[in-house]
């Protein structure tokens, strides 16, 4: 009897230090369970819920400019009495924000080259020396023609073709 004491005292012992173990195993794999589960609802929430709201916030694309062209232009530039004479010849096209706007700028066409010719014909080929000079023209010249068609707004003035002779 006092063996089975014994033994049952040993086997209490053992199922007493495996029932330790058994819940430290039951608590990793709760734990681990949440972990996964937490991890599945927040790329849920990110990923899924998240595309409805960005694709209604997206904005639409943008409209293609439009472009107008003014008729080619050949002027004399100023220069010293004496000195050859130089000319400037221009191509150039007008970006505009939207297509309808094109009918509205056309009747205004005849002011917007009178304009241009007037300006350019002061220049003297050393105002045109550069990427700076061309920049200032181009800056010059939209100003001017946003004067000349105003309401309509130009986002630009291109040139196509800048040649000095």
């Amino acid at each position: 009897m006092a063996e089975n004491e014994a033994e049952g005292g040993a086997a209490a012992e053992g199922a007493e230090a495996a029932a330790p173990k058994n819940k430290l195993k039951l608590i990793i794999m709760a734990v681990g369970l949440l972990a996964v589960l937490g991890a599945g609802a927040a790329s849920w929430f990110f990923f899924h819920h998240g595309d409805d709201e960005h694709h209604a916030e997206a904005a639409p694309p943008p409209k293609p400019p439009a472009f107008v062209d003014v008729p080619d232009m050949m002027v004399n530039l100023a220069g010293a009495p004496g000195e050859r004479v130089q000319y400037l010849r221009l191509k150039i096209v007008l970006e505009l924000n939207e297509e309808k706007q094109i009918e509205a700028i056309k009747p205004t066409m005849p002011r917007v080259t009178d304009i241009f010719q007037t300006y350019v014909r002061e220049l003297r080929p050393s105002d045109l020396n550069g990427s700076a000079g061309i920049f200032r023209l181009k800056e010059e010249l939209t100003k001017r023609v946003n004067a000349a068609v105003a309401p309509i707004q130009v986002s630009a003035v291109l040139f196509k073709e800048v040649v000095v002779q």
